[in-house]
């Protein structure tokens, strides 16, 4: 699947969400709202809805092409999170992605809940909110009580405190460090 995309389920975290997706967009990358339901709208864990550009169904599955520039990005929240690790066609996908070269990214406890729905982890450094790291660990990958972890092409960010490291990371993987510094700096946030 090509292209990066933010898979929105109803009770997913505002500030995981929204503010990955803003810094994305600041950094010139294209970047699809995709709701896992039948409806557009979703709404977050804390009441905000939010028109998604597109569905689930809309997707165009094919995996031919697929590089580690193309990102399905998960937020935390719940029970968002748990929505999302429940779509078994969202899983699938995810899988099929990832072993078509494809890069994966998911923060709080989406780490743990949906990318631990991956086969394997071995050798995959990560980071989530704690307490939902026992599944990946389970599965070969190493926790680390980091603000963002950049294992090959898995992103994981620790907690909605953390969500414009996170969209950074991502950023500079796909658009290269001088533009994730330039939207850092027109942010204001290299002064802190």
């Amino acid at each position: 699947m090509k292209g990066i995309n933010i898979f929105l389920a109803d009770g997913f975290e505002d500030v995981e969400a929204l503010c990955t997706c803003d810094v994305l967009r600041r950094g010139g990358a294209c970047v699809r709202l995709v709701s896992i339901s039948g409806n557009r709208e979703v709404e977050s864990s804390h009441g905000v809805r939010v028109l998604a550009d597109c569905l689930l169904d809309d997707l165009d599955a094919s995996h031919e092409g697929t590089s580690r520039g193309d990102f399905m990005i998960f937020p935390g929240g719940m029970p968002g999170t748990r929505n999302l690790a429940c779509c078994s066609a969202l899983m699938s996908l995810m899988q099929e992605h990832y072993d078509a070269s494809g890069s994966l990214a998911a923060i709080c406890a989406a780490p743990g809940l949906v990318l631990g729905q991956l086969r394997s982890l071995e050798g995959v450094s990560f980071t989530c909110f704690d307490g939902f790291e026992q599944l990946p660990v389970s599965k070969g990958a190493a926790f680390l009580r980091k603000a963002c972890v950049v294992s090959d092409r898995i992103i994981t960010g620790r907690s909605a405190g953390h969500a414009q490291a996170f969209g950074l990371e991502i950023l500079r993987s796909v658009a290269g460090s001088e533009t994730a510094s330039d939207v850092e700096h027109s942010m204001n946030l290299d002064t802190i």
